[in-house]
């Protein structure tokens, strides 16, 4: 797996190597490996959840705290008060300061901006994604083998493919599988990636087909959710039972009434069965990203312009007839994904306006059906008497947009089979997202973005 982010500093020139792309591996630990893993993530629960606690604190007393101030006040206490940090590396709780003042940072700079802000919150085991990071210069990577601080060697699945700077690491688990994602510095022509295609291509998203292109191709979603989910419902009413019976049995012995008690006692049925469910929702995860990753690679590996509409997912989640199924495909995942790949394959990338018409207006003429409805999925124009397909007419008026708007040096029949000047002037608003990253270079290359990804 892959990802891509901007490393620190200011932006770079075109003969500066500063890219960043983290590698993210499958880990083999023994079961003495796996007890020092997650307890080094309890370490970093439960050091963030402290420095959230005492941030809190001062700042409703009227103060401005800081991170590393923080930091400082815990590292004059730490092994007083929580001797058990000595048998795990610093890292995993000096790290958490950082995670802190980033969150908070962000907060308030949402606030500032006018956008829904999200304060920091407390971290439940069990309700929170378990990881904690590695210094570059605390770890050593050797083939298939990584050695980290007091564990030793650790077997890979495979080996670090990225050859470069090493920045760091951060080990994490998903159900009961156990991943180091290694990021690398590496030099910008190893970045980008070339196209073996240069074509142009409107992309329309649907439940149906989760992709139907201007050529005329659809490509159904695997909808991993909608084939998992008896079996879902079977481990999720399995875990209810026994954490019912848990329940029973803890009121019987410790009564009704249980100050300061915080944790059932887990059974080994409990943590099995809980288990088997945390695997079961990582496949479904898993299979869902294979997809979309397989998916949004190929777009902008075969061509040179894609062209995608700006939908409103979270609104579209209200709707409780398709909430499911819309979360089955993906939406936001693949616009995700096809932002920052577009940069590495040199890819213009560019979003249609939200309310820009694509499934009314007709791909031949442009007459625009005015009574067209969401369960309307074939029409006839009324002007060129042109049978349409609703998802496939979008999908060509998509393209259309792309040729007469953002790219006015492509070949002007290029607007999905209509002639030269017959195609009225497209209406609708287009955002070329690789002109909102940066700007361009001579290969049609960015020369600086910032990307939080995905793995790739």
């Amino acid at each position: 797996m892959w990802g891509r982010a901007r490393s620190s500093g200011d932006p770079p020139t075109k003969n500066t190597s500063d890219v960043q792309l983290t590698h993210k591996i499958a880990l083999c630990p023994t079961p003495e490996q796996a007890d020092y893993f997650a307890r080094a993530c309890g370490t970093a629960r439960r050091v963030w959840n402290w420095a959230l606690d005492e941030w809190n604190k001062q700042r409703a007393a009227g103060q401005k705290p800081n991170a590393m101030a923080l930091k400082k006040q815990f590292n004059a206490i730490k092994y007083a008060r929580f001797p058990w940090l000595k048998d795990i590396h610093r890292d995993a709780h000096a790290r958490p300061f950082e995670h802190l003042g980033r969150a908070w940072s962000r907060f308030f700079a949402d606030i500032k901006a006018g956008q829904r802000a999200h304060a920091p919150q407390f971290k439940k085991k069990g309700r929170c994604v378990d990881s904690f990071y590695v210094a570059n210069d605390k770890f050593r990577v050797e083939a298939r083998t990584i050695r980290l601080p007091k564990i030793g060697d650790v077997s890979m699945r495979e080996a670090l493919r990225l050859p470069g700077k090493i920045l760091g690491a951060t080990v994490s688990r998903t159900a009961d599988r156990w991943f180091v994602a290694i990021q690398v510095e590496v030099p910008d022509t190893q970045f980008h990636r070339a196209r073996t295609g240069d074509g142009i291509v409107g992309v329309d998203l649907g439940i149906k087909a989760a992709v139907t292109l201007s050529t005329g191709e659809t490509v159904d979603a695997p909808k991993p959710l909608k084939a998992a989910l008896r079996r879902l419902r079977i481990r999720g009413r399995r875990v209810s039972r026994k954490l019912e019976v848990a329940k029973a049995e803890s009121k019987t012995i410790h009564g009704p009434h249980q100050p300061g008690r915080r944790h059932l006692p887990a059974t080994k049925n409990r943590l099995k069965s809980s288990g088997a469910l945390a695997r079961l929702h990582a496949r479904i995860a898993q299979t869902r990203a294979d997809f979309t990753h397989k998916l949004t690679t190929r777009l902008c590996r075969e061509n040179q312009a894609v062209v995608i509409e700006d939908l409103h997912v979270k609104g579209m989640l209200t709707n409780d007839k398709l909430a499911r199924a819309i979360s089955d495909v993906g939406f936001g995942m693949l616009r995700t994904q096809l932002e920052y790949k577009a940069v590495r394959y040199g890819t213009r990338l560019i979003i249609a306006d939200r309310w820009f018409p694509s499934s009314k207006l007709c791909s031949t003429c442009g007459w625009k059906h005015e009574a067209l409805t969401l369960s309307d999925r074939q029409w006839q124009c009324a002007q060129c008497s042109t049978h349409h397909d609703r998802d496939h007419n979008a999908a060509l008026n998509l393209k259309r947009l792309a040729t007469e708007t953002a790219l006015p040096v492509a070949s002007p029949t290029g607007n999905g089979g209509a002639m030269a000047g017959m195609v009225p002037a497209v209406a609708g608003k287009v955002t070329p997202v690789s002109d909102e990253c940066g700007q361009q270079d001579a290969s049609g290359q960015e020369e600086s973005c910032v990307h939080v990804c995905a793995p790739f």
